[in-house]
């Protein structure tokens, strides 16, 4: 019975633990999303979860290993989810992708995350953005974090356009991956641009868009039909 009991206080433990990292997790989320790496302190962290800053320094030993982790959560999801996608879509076409097939795979699987995963999710995307758009360190996030799976996607779009130039391609995935910041950020200027008819927050109509305009253009400066 004794060990019985250790063993439930040692799960317990261990539970308490996790969620508390996971609150961590959350609420750095949601300030580095507003108010990036710089504009962020642990205290600002602690406050929110209602810990003392000493427990953040404890766990992550600085902002920018708080910051990494944050990234790096949910970074494996969704960067997992596209590699299977384009996995099994490449199976499916037998060998033979389009290039509509291609960016449906790896865009709509990333933004049906941002559709249906909540406010963390959405959090998660522009934080994305901001990581995408930093020189400095961004780079570096994003290599480690979602090269393999754009290389799969560079590779299927070969495939499917066997005469395009590779430069092209590259180009072409560029213009993708710009597009698809600016959609994480959700920075409202579509809002008032087109005086409410479109909306940032629209992901919906964004996926159902986003995947054809692309393929245009990649023929487009491809100059072929694939």
């Amino acid at each position: 019975m004794a060990e019985e009991a250790k063993t439930r206080r040692r799960s317990t433990k261990a539970e308490q633990r996790a969620e508390t990292m996971e609150q961590i997790l959350d609420e750095a989320e949601l300030l580095f999303s507003r108010h990036g790496l710089h504009g962020v302190t642990l205290k600002d962290v602690a406050k929110r979860v209602g810990v003392h800053h000493t427990l953040l320094n404890y766990y992550f030993e600085d902002k920018k290993k708080l910051f990494d982790a944050v990234f790096a959560r949910r970074a494996v999801v969704t960067s997992t989810k596209r590699m299977q996608a384009l996995d099994e879509y490449d199976r499916a076409s037998g060998g033979k992708p389009t290039i509509e097939g291609a960016l449906h795979a790896f865009l709509d699987t990333d933004l049906d995350l941002y559709i249906h995963g909540g406010d963390g999710w959405k959090n998660y995307g522009a934080l994305g953005a901001q990581v995408a758009n930093t020189p400095e360190w961004g780079a570096e996030l994003m290599d480690s974090h979602f090269d393999p799976v754009v290389l799969r996607l560079i590779e299927l779009l070969k495939k499917a356009m066997p005469d395009c130039a590779e430069e092209d391609i590259f180009w072409g995935y560029h213009f993708v991956t710009g597009a698809l910041m600016v959609t994480l950020a959700r920075t409202g200027r579509i809002d008032k641009l087109s005086g409410g008819v479109c909306k940032s927050e629209d992901f919906e109509a964004i996926k159902a868009r986003m995947a054809a305009f692309m393929a245009a253009g990649f023929r487009q400066i491809c100059n072929k039909k694939a």
